[in-house]
């Protein structure tokens, strides 16, 4: 099978496409044909060589997808050949076929295709945990959704929207402001002026949270736009890791709460990833939730797509098409 391959840490360069051997599905396993690989800013941390994101090379990157199954391991229940799956946190997406543990596949309903499928994974869970649990968007929450035309953002908009919060969106441009809009945000700022609009919109009493995965650049604005007791969710750092913290400062806020939330530990169990899974297929089947498709790529053309995605050329999600 043909498969991007990543043989040093270093710049979009270093992938490459090979001939990789075909896998095979062990116990408790899946073998999928790949139909869309999702684009991530981890996979760039790993090309990059960033831990932990680094690991053992050489290596395939890719963790999260949706295809086909094409075989079925011993001992797996539940699936069967031909059926249609996504998932999550598996490695080897960036190829024409991955092996998926059957306890990290959910199903995918026949009326989302794959490439929405793909996108609507770590974006979309990432969307639901921070707006259902990270802070249970209450109705009138008035939330900053950092980088709001992002792959991210743009669902986390429009989830917040469906738990009847209000959205000061941040973007750099125009264009992208209109795409925030166009998901439901109520106000749009740049990054410079975000913590005015906030206050213009509350009357001076601040966010009730700030989803924040941008990181170092627009941290402490953010906590300067809270609400007493506020909370700062420090879901990433594109634009740079956060420096130490003095504790005092949350005080001095006014008694604010800050929490770095991850992925993998709002999925961990089964029950975890299908009941958020289901709610974001059942939302795109109703028309409550669209996923923005930002660019596709063939898998010949990786390294450009971690370029575009670096260089924030695009809005919404980036795939490869491997088929």
């Amino acid at each position: 099978m043909r498969a991007v391959q990543l043989r040093q840490h270093g710049g979009p360069e270093v992938l490459e496409v090979v001939d990789a051997p075909t896998p095979k599905a062990g116990a408790g396993q899946l073998l999928v044909d790949v139909a869309a690989s999702g684009v991530n800013f981890a996979d760039i941390y790993q090309r990059q060589g960033i831990p932990p994101y680094a690991g053992d090379l050489p290596a395939i990157p890719g963790q999260e997808g949706a295809g086909t199954v094409s075989a079925v391991g011993p001992g797996v229940e539940g699936f069967a050949e031909g059926d249609r799956v996504a998932w999550v946190g598996v490695p080897g997406g960036y190829a024409e076929q991955v092996v998926v543990p059957a306890d990290r596949a959910v199903p995918v309903p026949e009326h989302v295709d794959f490439p929405v499928a793909a996108a609507a994974m770590t974006q979309g869970l990432a969307a639901h945990y921070l707006s259902h649990t990270t802070h249970p968007v209450a109705p009138g929450d008035v939330v900053v959704v950092h980088a709001a035309a992002g792959g991210v953002g743009l669902l986390l908009t429009q989830l917040v929207k469906i738990r009847g919060g209000v959205v000061v969106a941040t973007t750099s441009t125009d264009e992208k402001a209109e795409l925030a809009r166009q998901a439901g945000a109520d106000h749009t700022a740049r990054y410079d002026t975000f913590a005015e609009v906030v206050r213009q919109v509350t009357g001076g009493a601040g966010a009730a949270v700030v989803y924040d995965g941008v990181g170092r650049t627009t941290f402490d604005d953010g906590l300067a736009a809270l609400r007493l007791r506020g909370l700062m969710v420090a879901y990433g750092t594109s634009s740079g890791s956060l420096p130490p913290l003095d504790t005092e400062r949350l005080a001095a806020g006014g008694s604010l709460y800050l929490t770095r939330p991850t992925l993998p530990q709002h999925v961990a169990s089964r029950a975890d990833l299908l009941s958020r899974s289901g709610d974001l297929f059942g939302w795109i089947a109703a028309g409550r939730l669209s996923v923005r498709i930002g660019a596709t790529y063939p898998l010949g053309d990786a390294a450009r797509a971690h370029a575009d995605l670096e260089g924030r050329r695009t809005s919404g999600k980036l795939l490869l098409l491997p088929r």
